[in-house]
């Protein structure tokens, strides 16, 4: 496959900056691929899963949303963060699940339960996610 330039960048450092063959991830419109010479595009990207290929392999992460942009030559991912599904602290994802568990039982307001579902969908995303890596 032909390769593209891929960066990924949260608020704090540049998680990947390099050649991609794919990109498989989910947007709010559904899951999309990006291969070399893709239709520009901008999309949301909810909290879920990304698979990235480089040199023919896999690796998977887990993003916690954000917006993707695909422009003639590259793409870019601007996220609020991610990491590599190997480095996931899976103990602190599930600690994180009961959490969000209790705050959506225990909330008051709309706002409440709405940032404790998003939490919970987070936590539930890097569960997920860390069962991917080989």
């Amino acid at each position: 496959m032909t390769a593209f330039p891929l960066k990924i960048v949260t608020p704090e450092k540049v998680f990947f900056d390099g050649p991609a063959e794919r990109v498989v991830l989910r947007t709010s419109e559904g899951d999309m691929c990006i291969l070399a010479r893709h239709e520009k595009f901008v999309a949301d990207l909810p909290s879920g899963p990304v698979r990235i290929t480089v040199d023919g392999e896999d690796r998977y992460a887990a993003l916690s949303s954000g917006v993707v942009q695909v422009g003639k030559d590259s793409t870019t991912i601007l996220a609020y963060a991610i990491e590599w599904a190997e480095e996931i602290d899976l103990a602190w994802a599930k600690r994180s699940q009961q959490q969000a568990i209790d705050r959506k039982n225990k909330a008051k307001s709309d706002t409440e339960l709405r940032r404790a579902e998003l939490k919970l969908q987070r936590a539930l995303n890097r569960i997920h996610v860390s069962g991917m890596h080989k």
